[in-house]
């Protein structure tokens, strides 16, 4: 019998190494600029990532947030547009809300839900591996997910540009009849041109901080979800404060426009924006929408500038050299029909984007700019932008419960709920989630600036509390209530979270918050008291837990 040593032999592995990534006299030539074979190959496992990612989520939460008996459920949602549109699921239905959930069965939501969410993480798990797609998987992604969340405007324009980076049914790396399309690699510069300028001209139009260089001086207490290193940003010098807020300034409103200034500028560009959404996915859990604006930078490169990422032996860096050469010898394949419908298609995309881009321009160049906003019922173009105004306290909901029957008795105990992410526990560390996303937690962000009458799905949560909904309490990290017994009564709590101060008495026992009390976000209420607030609704009144002695 062999030995395991002789199996792992280190001789033995040094040749198979050098088998694997021979280098063959082609491979040694440098990659020509101005080619997007392996720009393509980044571009989609990028938008698979991301893909992969969303649909995770989707998968997690969706049923709890809006399944069967979720928060806020699309079945009622459905039937309500459904009944704005005349009661029929046609063209005005699918205009005001396309999904493909109007035309699935409808007795058992939450399996539509989970398979469609299934299905495209499998999709984008296997582009994502093999950095393989064609157009058909790439509009059942986005279909998919168009139907699944319909607010996510930027990952549904990415989605779509992405289908036509693919050939129609071929499945390779680098498909010799279907080359990347500059038009297709346009949009893409043009997206990430359109997301800088929108967030940082609602900036100079919004919040005065923004033009005196002192909105960094907050946020990174008061954004959505703080991470460990905000806690460490939020103390930096007012120096290197006033130096974030030029820098943010200048990548957003200046470095877009280096995008039409030839290939190096442009991919000064897209390095500046990379680098940009690190530095903001390190210092902050702004969901996946910080790797997602990476994705349209990456357009910035061709496959020149992105060769290193590829093994020089690889079968994709092979291919492209031979591609460049037969080019470059004059051997170029002679254009069939199908490349021919394939340009039409390209400069049909090109003509569509533009046409799309006449209001999201005239929306950037506006007084009144808006951010986040579609003109198209599809979201192909949109209009961006982000913290136009910046929250110089943070202020949080905390839900309690407590099991004494009245809750203004002086001896009456509550108890803390305590969400995955969001601020609660003082003592608790930032979390760091980044790409992943707990949609409840950055809802409860929101809320916290409205009041409940504003955001009524927070009662909606109180009534679940009230009964130990497992869907409900599927969505927070702890619930102070696991034993038989639910809480009798629920309260929101509202507070006012600072940091600590890194080396105070505070810090030292081991808080990084620092919260004082508000008042009441809401009262205290109990199951039959919401029976009425419920039933107003058309929430299904939560069930009443058999009490045990």
């Amino acid at each position: 019998m062999r030995s395991i040593a002789s199996i792992f032999d280190k001789s033995k592995i040094h040749s198979c190494v050098d088998c694997l990534c021979q280098r063959s006299p082609d491979t040694e030539k440098p990659l020509l600029s101005g080619s997007y074979w392996l720009t393509r190959i980044v571009l989609l496992r990028c938008v698979a990532f991301i893909y992969l990612v969303a649909f995770c989520v989707a998968y997690n939460q969706n049923k709890q947030l809006i399944g069967e008996h979720g928060l806020m459920p699309c079945k009622s949602y459905l039937n309500n547009v459904k009944r704005y549109v005349g009661g029929k699921i046609g063209a005005a239905a699918l205009a005001y809300t396309p999904t493909i959930i109007w035309f699935l069965d409808w007795s058992d939501m939450d399996t539509n839900l989970d398979v469609m969410a299934l299905v495209g993480m499998a999709l984008s798990l296997f582009v994502l591996v093999t950095g393989m797609a064609n157009m058909v998987m790439m509009i059942t992604l986005w279909v998919l997910y168009h139907s699944l969340v319909r607010w996510e405007s930027q990952l549904l324009e990415t989605g779509f540009l992405a289908i036509f980076l693919c050939p129609l049914w071929t499945l390779s790396q680098v498909p010799r009849r279907c080359p990347p399309s500059i038009i297709c690699i346009w949009t893409f510069r043009w997206l990430i041109v359109r997301i800088m300028l929108g967030a940082g001209l609602i900036k100079i139009r919004g919040d005065k901080c923004w033009r005196e260089l002192t909105c960094m001086d907050y946020h990174y207490e008061t954004q959505p979800v703080p991470n460990p290193m905000s806690y460490y940003m939020h103390r930096s010098p007012w120096w290197f404060h006033r130096f974030e807020t030029l820098s943010n300034h200048f990548i957003e409103l200046i470095a877009p426009f280096f995008t039409f200034m030839g290939r190096r500028m442009c991919m000064i560009n897209g390095a500046l924006q990379i680098l940009f959404q690190v530095v903001l996915i390190l210092s902050g859990n702004l969901s996946f929408l910080n790797w997602l604006t990476i994705v349209p930078s990456v357009a910035c490169f061709d496959d020149a500038s992105l060769a290193f990422l590829f093994c020089s032996g690889g079968g994709a860096k092979r291919a492209v050299l031979k591609i460049q050469s037969e080019d470059a010898s004059g051997r170029t394949i002679k254009p069939t029909k199908g490349m021919m419908i394939r340009r039409v298609v390209n400069i049909s995309l090109g003509v569509l984007i533009g046409f799309l881009s006449v209001p999201v321009v005239t929306n950037l160049l506006s007084s009144r700019q808006v951010m986040n906003t579609s003109f198209d019922p599809l979201r192909i173009v949109n209009t961006y932008g982000a913290f136009g105004s910046i929250t110089k306290e943070r202020t949080e909901v905390i839900f309690q419960g407590t099991l004494s029957p009245d809750p203004k008795a002086p001896e009456a105990v509550w108890e803390e709920y305590q969400f995955y992410c969001k601020p609660g526990d003082v003592y608790r560390r930032p979390c760091f989630i980044s790409p992943y996303h707990y949609r409840l937690d950055w809802l409860m962000w929101f809320a916290a600036f409205q009041t409940y009458e504003q955001s009524e799905w927070v009662i909606h949560i109180a009534g679940r509390l009230l009964s130990n909904d497992s869907s409900v309490l599927s969505l927070l990290q702890h619930n102070p209530f696991q034993g038989p017994d639910p809480p009798r009564w629920v309260r929101g709590e509202h507070f006012i979270y600072r940091f600590s101060q890194p080396g105070s008495s505070s810090a030292a026992e081991g808080k990084w918050w620092i919260r004082k009390r508000i008042g009441a976000y809401f009262p205290a209420v109990d199951l039959q008291g919401l029976r009425g607030y419920f039933q107003s609704r058309n929430w299904p009144h939560p069930h009443i837990p058999t009490q045990k002695h």
